[in-house]
């Protein structure tokens, strides 16, 4: 890669910089704000500024990671598309089943590397949780229970919460879109949800316009029970998954990293390695979409998969506001 660049300027937007740079030393960097705003502070890990998504056009640029607020993400990517430059959007890839349907049009048209940022995917205990389901480690799979968990105005102290985009409805806020990795990895691990039960709500606490807490009942299509909970509240961060099956029972810990299988006679643990650098998961979406990019084996989340989160999100709000 001889020329790459990132959309946006927040705190994914800066460590996608950061580890462009790491990848590629020799290439030169282009930044644009989600705005096309020439910032007046300084940009790290940066080359050079555009204003525009033409101009990244213009200079040739090989690979752009659209980092923008969800809801721009279709106005930054398709252009890039039709232009043929491959293009890796953060998660969710947008915030609307319209846009999803304009960006896959222009990706069928162009035959462009499109791919979406769910580095979840690539946490080695998410890695062996998929290979031991898969195998059907704990038999028959009954239920499933996803748990995230982390008080908001811990996620950036240095900025007022009420001004990040996580907070906000018109840049794609809230738990369900900001927390939408769990809606990823759940559909990946277990295959599509059949949505039962939704309820959102908005805790006096954190005053938002947006829901700060998600509560999901829903099938898999063997029958399978999966509860999912989301919530900006929980003062410790909690990201922890449990799978409860005919031969046994899998707890995964996602800030730790670890997976513990218990069985009628044992409990073993599977995977532990909570001081693994969780960067490494960005730097290997990224490798890996240079894989998709040379038309190589890569296990990239295309666009029909991020997707069905899309929907799976539109459902939910539909159900909810119908209680």
């Amino acid at each position: 890669m001889n020329k790459v660049a990132v959309i946006g300027l927040g705190n994914i937007a800066n460590r996608h910089r950061r580890n462009l740079k790491m990848l590629f030393p020799d290439a030169e960097l282009l930044a644009m704000s989600a705005s096309g705003r020439v910032p007046r502070e300084a940009v790290s890990d940066c080359d050079g500024i555009v204003a525009s998504v033409e101009a990244l056009i213009n200079a040739q640029v090989e690979l752009v990671i659209v980092a923008s607020p969800a809801p721009f993400h279709a106005q930054h990517a398709i252009p890039l598309i039709e232009a043929g430059i491959p293009t890796l959007i953060e998660k969710p890839v947008t915030t609307t089943m319209e846009d999803v349907q304009a960006i896959q049009r222009a990706i069928e048209q162009y035959q462009t590397p499109v791919a979406v940022g769910y580095c979840l995917r690539y946490l080695p205990s998410a890695l062996q949780l998929k290979v031991q389901l898969d195998a059907g480690k704990i038999g028959t799979l009954y239920n499933s229970h996803i748990e995230i968990g982390q008080y908001l105005p811990d996620w950036r102290p240095n900025k007022d919460y009420r001004d990040c985009v996580s907070a906000n409805k018109l840049l794609g806020g809230g738990a369900l879109f900001e927390l939408s990795h769990e809606l990823d990895y759940a559909q990946w691990l277990l295959g599509p949800l059949n949505l039962q039960h939704a309820v959102l709500r908005s805790s006096k606490e954190l005053d938002l316009d947006v829901e700060d807490m998600v509560d999901i009942l829903a099938l898999t299509d063997s029958g399978a029970v999966t509860t999912i909970h989301l919530d900006f509240l929980q003062r410790k961060a909690h990201r922890q998954c449990s799978f409860v099956g005919s031969q046994g029972r899998i707890d995964w810990d996602l800030i730790q990293n670890q997976l513990i299988l218990t069985t009628a006679t044992e409990t073993t643990v599977l995977y532990s390695d909570p001081e693994w650098d969780k960067n490494q998961m960005y730097l290997a979406m990224i490798d890996d979409f240079v894989q998709m990019i040379g038309q190589n084996q890569q296990t990239c989340t295309e666009l029909l998969e991020a997707a069905t989160t899309v929907r799976f999100i539109d459902e939910v709000k539909q159900q909810a506001n119908m209680t």
